[in-house]
């Protein structure tokens, strides 16, 4: 069953991340568009299978998403306000964040308030509010506009196993 994939990949991930917390002899373990070479413990964003394929999460192994009012390469998102609310950036402390899995190219914005989103293919990518825990995909097709991120970057079209959260506005 996927789920239970997705549960057991998001506590690896978890596991990962608490051995990673030690002091590393390889640097920063940052990298774009690839394998980070410090593995999934320092990745901002990786790959996990789900009941849409494989598709990006983020360190905590959450699902990512884009979001159609963006313009690739355009430096800029089009969530602001209450958006962010329901829909906040996946960010990094750094213009270059460490991957695993993910083949699109990483990159990042500076959003008005100065922090760094990342994004892929020159998308932005954000988080659902609605998604409770690792491996959901409930903001799967919101409002015909959101959409999961396959590892290359391209938004997943599936239809979502359940039916999506209902978001006021979107």
């Amino acid at each position: 069953m996927r789920t239970t994939s997705i549960r057991t990949a998001a506590a690896a991930l978890a596991l990962l991340a608490l051995a990673g917390c030690g002091s590393s002899a390889d640097g920063d373990g940052s990298s774009s568009g690839g394998d980070s070479g410090g593995g999934v413990a320092n990745a901002v964003v990786a790959t996990a299978d789900s009941d849409l394929g494989e598709i990006v999460v983020d360190a905590d192994g959450r699902t990512v998403y884009v979001f159609d009012k963006d313009t690739a390469d355009s430096g800029l998102s089009a969530c602001t306000g209450d958006c962010l609310d329901k829909w906040p950036p996946v960010t990094a402390d750094s213009d270059d964040p460490a991957v695993d899995g993910v083949t699109g190219e990483i990159g990042t914005i500076t959003r008005d308030d100065g922090s760094r989103q990342v994004t892929l293919g020159g998308m932005p990518l954000y988080l659902y509010a609605g998604d409770s825990q690792a491996g959901d995909v409930t903001g799967q097709a919101v409002g015909g506009i959101w959409w999961v991120v396959a590892a290359d970057g391209t938004k997943v079209s599936a239809a979502p196993t359940s039916e999506p959260a209902a978001v006021p506005g979107y």
